[in-house]
């Protein structure tokens, strides 16, 4: 616990508003959107490596766990300070350093904000391609900390691909300045990457170096409605294969289709069972080739809808997909989430087999997802305050992640393990993999201070 002492010492290093130390103060700083929670000792929000510098010293001496924390968009406890600790607020370190159009690199701290990078780049016509969904406010931080994917990932790739260099701070006070600049590095092992997808158990970060693309040139959407599941999946097949890799597919099935139609009015008639969504981006000539050679797919699979968008009129089809949330809650008040990864030839087979089992415990199933890289989203709906009813929900999210398993899939596919996750983890990774893990973090955190209980 913290003792008078070390409230002292936290008070000095980060005076005023730096630190807090009330209930009252603390309680957001104890949760993040996996609606976990637990109270922290106290949170500190530092401003300068420096200050970082002195708390991992400090913590280190004292055996102090920590738990940095960005704007806590993980749906896992990733941030949760589950083993009782400081909380380590990023936010105040948000400065974008350096936008380089001669490197194509974005130098930042920790602290920004996703989209207020991608707008700084676009005035630039530069271009940082992971696009988590909450990248309107998620921060830079915290997409690296849990290896955060999105839409762009079928074409671009996901935030890993896109981590040159990393500034941290270990325990003790080391700063480690891994990576670099260059977009090829094969000198040493690749340390910097390692920090992607580490959850925070490695180290402090307090500066990434970013790789960047030109912007591209012209976008365009298409959404099209299917009377079948199978028709959806029979067109995405026939997408790749007609020579045109979309920057977005996202698929949605019946039910979505369904709770996006009760927020008002929607472009796919009744009966449509399954929707994709798709983006593509280039120069304009490309654009508009491939929007014809999309179309000329998408109606030889009997769509029951098509309309295309290009430039602003693109965003009325993507608002549709940004409703899936707060649609959702028509069709139960709660829901279990979980983001699953099968290989894509084996996507249809996974939505079937989970749609089927909601029907075995009468609950309803939200499926959607990127499915141009197999990841799909799995909605348990249901009511939490009918015990019955949260206990087949509970039973179905663990047959949800045995079939995933079954089908050489993966527990997550971009939003991390925290908390929630934790606890199947070793039905897709065996002991000996899980102990090399925890020996490479006993080598960056000997004491296990940095967001203990997480993760591996």
């Amino acid at each position: 616990m913290l003792t008078s002492r070390h409230e002292k010492y936290l008070r000095e290093l980060f005076p005023g508003e730096g630190s807090l130390f009330t209930p009252e103060e603390k309680l957001i700083f104890g949760t993040d959107a996996s609606r976990l929670s637990r109270q922290p000792w106290a949170v500190v929000r530092p401003e300068s490596r420096e200050q970082i510098v002195e708390l991992l010293r400090w913590a280190e001496a004292e055996k102090m766990p920590l738990f940095t924390r960005g704007r806590a968009t993980n749906v896992v406890g990733g941030a949760v300070p589950d083993k009782g600790g400081v909380v380590v607020s990023m936010l105040r370190m948000n400065r974008i350093k350096e936008i380089s159009a001669e490197d194509f690199v974005a130098v930042v701290e920790p602290g920004v904000i996703n989209g207020d990078l991608q707008k700084e780049l676009k005035k630039r016509r530069l271009f940082y391609p992971p696009d988590p969904a909450s990248a309107a406010f998620s921060t830079i931080g915290g997409n690296v900390a849990m290896g955060a994917g999105g839409m762009r990932a079928v074409k671009y790739g996901v935030t890993r691909d896109y981590v040159l260099g990393v500034e941290a701070v270990l325990p003790g006070g080391r700063v480690m300045r891994l990576g670099g600049r260059c977009h090829k590095n094969v000198a040493g092992l690749d340390l910097a990457r390692l920090f992607v997808g580490s959850e925070g158990s490695l180290g402090v970060m307090t500066e990434l170096t970013l790789k960047l693309l030109p912007l591209p040139e012209a976008t365009a959407s298409l959404l099209a409605g299917f009377g079948t599941l199978d028709a959806a999946l029979d067109a995405a097949r026939a997408v790749f294969g007609c020579g045109t890799l979309p920057t977005a597919m996202e698929f949605m099935a019946g039910l979505v289709l369904e709770a996006i139609a009760g927020e008002g009015e929607a472009p796919w008639p009744q009966g449509t069972q399954a929707a994709l969504l798709l983006r593509i981006d280039g120069s304009e000539s490309t654009v508009a080739e491939d929007l014809r050679r999309l179309e000329a797919v998408f109606k030889r699979h009997d769509p029951t809808c098509l309309l295309t968008g290009r430039g602003q009129e693109e965003e009325p089809l993507w608002e549709l997909r940004r409703l899936i949330n707060p649609a959702s809650f028509r069709i139960a008040p709660d829901k279990i989430s979980d983001d699953v990864t099968v290989p894509r030839g084996k996507v249809g087979e996974a939505v079937k087999r989970f749609q089927a089992l909601g029907r075995e415990r009468n609950l309803k199933m939200l499926l959607f997802g990127h499915l141009g890289d197999g990841n799909l989203h799995v909605n348990i709906m249901h009511d939490a305050s009918n015990p019955d009813e949260l206990a087949r929900a509970r039973q179905t999210k663990e047959d949800v992640l045995r079939v995933t398993i079954e089908l050489g899939g993966t527990l997550s596919g971009e939003h991390g393990v925290g908390l929630t996750k934790l606890p199947y983890l070793h039905w897709q990774i065996g002991e000996a993999e899980r102990a090399l893990m925890r020996d490479v973090k006993k080598a960056f955190d000997p004491s296990g201070i940095l967001n203990p209980g997480k993760g591996y």
